[in-house]
This record gives structure tokens, C-alpha cells and sequence, in this order.
């Protein structure tokens, strides 16, 4: 049963066609909830647990999830879209047609049925309309700080786009100790909450004749040694070029953190890579899911970060379509 969902801008992807999905589908992938009941062989959980699902899962078997070095686990139904179960079939029906399952977790519904390797067990204390955010925008965005880009304290960061994700990279690299955040958002109405969560700078590149990454270079002298595109939608894949070329010449690191759009192509100079910057993705923070969602929340539980100033609205569920037109106007 699920408790609390959040709205991410991927979902909206999912209806805009920027990320493409096999429709008829139920969205969602950021929730929390209370297992109801558990399938033949499910040992992890039981029913009464509350839990987090896991849009990345860990099956513990394959390459990736054998490797400390990576997090996508091959079970993952974002490379291949399929929009079903990792058995090949569909757990959702309306009028006896069959409904896709989105990520491998579809939240925008009361009830869900999920793999028991995309599901984590949580702390039952914890507050299931907060944490649900652990379940993508938080661990995204901090783990792509902490985890990804492994900032080091007195480093100097830029972070494009101040959504819940990219607020919560701010949140990862002031707890890694950064000097100097600069964050960068064509909203300016995003500004005073970025500060509060630790940035040091606030730059709206509207404000500009030149281009965002000349800006960001004059103000470090050399560029900074860590950025993050945080943006993942349509007019981003110009910003990804701009997030690499303003991060130091020579060991500058890039974070693409955003779900970038599809069928868009990013053109570059090749020469901003040959020089030793490195160009990294990240997907879900780059944290193992179910060994690291349920430490999350536990950190949570211990105040070692704040959730409450990612959460502008709360919602009742009937009402999910005005939270999108929300989500859209950068409210």
C-alpha cells in the first residue's frame, strides 16, 4: 500500500514523450508505503514492514551489483523501458487490458506490486510522507555529491537547476565540506532556498550577455572542480556542454544527474575532455539501493540531514494533476 508519493519531473517525462514508455502506464517511482501482502519465496520483507521502492534495484547477483565500483543493477527496467515485471508480465489490469508498471515500482496508485529486489525495509518509526523522497530526488541528488562526484572539503562546486534534485546535490556538497557552492537557475524565486540549504553564490544566467560557463570561470579564476547538471529536460543537453566546460581544464569533474531527453544529442568540443576533465553520469546518487536506502533513512532519523525544505506542497491524492501544473511552473 502506498503512503506517500512525490512528484519528480521524470514522470512528466514519461507524459511529455521526453523520456519514451509503453503506454497505458501508472507513473511514479519516489514513494513510501506498508507491504500488504508478500509473494511465494519473499523472505526480505513481510507484511506490516514499512518500506521504500526501489526504482534502481539490487539483485546482488549480477556484475554491477558485484561490483563496488556501479549501482545500476542489470534487473533495471530504465535501459530497457519494458514496463513490465522482471518475469515479462503485468500486475496491473483496468476492464481486463493490461497496464504497464513504470521503473519496476509505479507509485500514482493506492496499491503497487513490486520485485522483492526493488524494495527496501525501513526504520517503522519513520515519517512515510518525508522519506518517501529518499526513494529518488534526495538519494539522486546528494549521492551524486557524496557518492559520484566524492567532493572534498574546500572544493568549489556549481549546481544547474535548484529542483528538489538539484537542492539536494547543495545539501550534498555543503555535508562533504565544499567552500564555495555556487548554484545556477533561471528562477531566481529558487535562490533564497538554495541558500538556506548551503549555497554561496546564486547566479541566473538570464542576468548574462555571455555565455553561463565564461560567468563561472571569472568567478572561480579557473572554473570549479565540481559541477552538476541537475536540470533533465528539453533545452539541458546545451547546459550539460556548459557544466563540463565550466569545471576546471585539467581535473575539473561533470555530473550529469538529470534524466536527459530523448533523442537529443549533445555537440561538444572534444578538446574540453582531452585536457583531463572527467564526465561522469550519475542514477540514483550512485547509492546500492536496498543496502543503502534503509542507512538514508536512518541518517535521516538522526537529523545528519533535512528533508522538510524539499517539500513545498502536500497534496491529496485526487488532487495529483494540479500538483503537476505545479511541478511545471517551478512552484
Amino acid at each position: 500500500q502506498i503512503v506517500a508519493t512525490g512528484i519528480c519531473r521524470s514522470d512528466d517525462h514519461v507524459v511529455t514523450g521526453a523520456l519514451v514508455m509503453p503506454f497505458p502506464i501508472i507513473l511514479g517511482h519516489e514513494a513510501a508505503g506498508v507491504v500488504e501482502s508478500v509473494g511465494q519465496g519473499v523472505t526480505s520483507i513481510k507484511p506490516g514492514d514499512k518500506v521504500i521502492p526501489l526504482f534502481v534495484p539490487q539483485c546482488g547477483e549480477c556484475k554491477t551489483c558485484l561490483s563496488t565500483r556501479g549501482n545500476l543493477c542489470s534487473k533495471n527496467d530504465i535501459s530497457s523501458g519494458a514496463g513490465l515485471m522482471p518475469d515479462g508480465t503485468t500486475r496491473f489490469t483496468c476492464k481486463g487490458k493490461a497496464i504497464h508498471h513504470f521503473l519496476g515500482t509505479s507509485t500514482f496508485t493506492e496499491y503497487t506490486v513490486v520485485h522483492e529486489t526493488a524494495v527496501a525495509k525501513i526504520d517503522s518509526a519513520a515519517p512515510l510522507e518525508k522519506v518517501c523522497l529518499i526513494g529518488c530526488g534526495f538519494s539522486t541528488g546528494y549521492g551524486a555529491a557524496v557518492q559520484t562526484a566524492k567532493v572534498e572539503p574546500g572544493s568549489t562546486c556549481a549546481v544547474f537547476g535548484l529542483g528538489g534534485v538539484g537542492l539536494s546535490v547543495v545539501m550534498g556538497c555543503k555535508a562533504a565540506g565544499a567552500s564555495r557552492i555556487i548554484a545556477v537557475d533561471i528562477n531566481s524565486n529558487k535562490f533564497a532556498k538554495a541558500k538556506e540549504l548551503g549555497a554561496t553564490d546564486c547566479v541566473n544566467p538570464k542576468d548574462f550577455k555571455k555565455p553561463i560557463e565564461e560567468v563561472l570561470i571569472e568567478m572561480t579564476g579557473h572554473g570549479v572542480d565540481y559541477s552538476f547538471e541537475v536540470i533533465g529536460r528539453c533545452p539541458s543537453v546545451s547546459m550539460q556542454a556548459a557544466a563540463l566546460a565550466c569545471c576546471q581544464y585539467n581535473y575539473g569533474v561533470s555530473v550529469i544527474v538529470g534524466v536527459p531527453p530523448a533523442a537529443q544529442k549533445i555537440t561538444f568540443d572534444p578538446l574540453l575532455l582531452f585536457t583531463g576533465r572527467t564526465w561522469k553520469g550519475s542514477v540514483f546518487g550512485g547509492w546500492k539501493s536496498k543496502d543503502s536506502v534503509p542507512k538514508l533513512v536512518a541518517d535521516y532519523m538522526k537529523k545528519k540531514f533535512v528533508l522538510d525544505p524539499l517539500i513545498t506542497h502536500t497534496l491529496p491524492f485526487t488532487k495529483i494533476n494540479e500538483g503537476f501544473d505545479l511541478l511545471r511552473t517551478g512552484k
